[in-house]
C-alpha cells in the first residue's frame, strides 16, 4: 500500500476512536508569594562565627606564652573565619579550621624566633 492511503487510513481510525474527555475546572485559586530574605539569618550566623571566634582566641590567647604570637593568631582566626564563612556550615566547620590555622601559626611563629636568635649570633660575632 502505498505511503499517502495508509496515512489516510491510519487517520480514519483514529477518528472513529476519537472521544470527547468531559473536564472540569475548579474555581481558580490565587495566592501571593512573599519570599523571605535570607540576610537577617546569614546576619546573625556572622554574628554568632564572630563570638565564637572572639571566645576561641581569647581562649587560645590567654594560654599563650609568647605575646607576639598574638597577632599570626589574630591572622589565623580571621583566616579560619574566612573560609568557615564560604561553607554551608561556618559554625560547625569554624573551630577545627581555627585549631589548624592556629598550630600553623604558632609554629610558624617559632620557627621565625629560631631564625632571629640564629641571625644575633651570627651578627654578634
Amino acid at each position: 500500500m502505498p505511503p499517502g492511503k495508509a496515512a489516510l487510513k491510519k487517520g480514519k481510525n483514529m477518528n472513529a476512536k476519537y472521544r470527547l474527555v468531559p473536564t472540569r475546572f475548579g474555581p481558580e485559586t490565587g495566592f501571593e508569594v512573599k519570599p523571605v530574605p535570607p540576610a537577617p539569618f546569614r546576619a546573625r550566623q556572622e554574628n554568632e562565627l564572630e563570638r565564637l571566634k572572639a571566645r576561641l582566641l581569647a581562649e587560645r590567647l590567654a594560654v599563650l606564652c609568647n605575646p607576639q604570637s598574638g597577632s599570626q593568631l589574630r591572622r589565623a582566626a580571621n583566616e579560619a573565619a574566612a573560609l568557615a564563612w564560604v561553607t554551608r556550615y561556618p559554625l560547625l566547620v569554624f573551630p577545627a579550621l581555627f585549631e589548624e590555622k592556629a598550630e600553623a601559626a604558632l609554629l610558624r611563629a617559632e620557627r621565625q624566633e629560631q631564625v632571629r636568635q640564629r641571625s644575633r649570633e651570627l651578627l654578634a660575632v
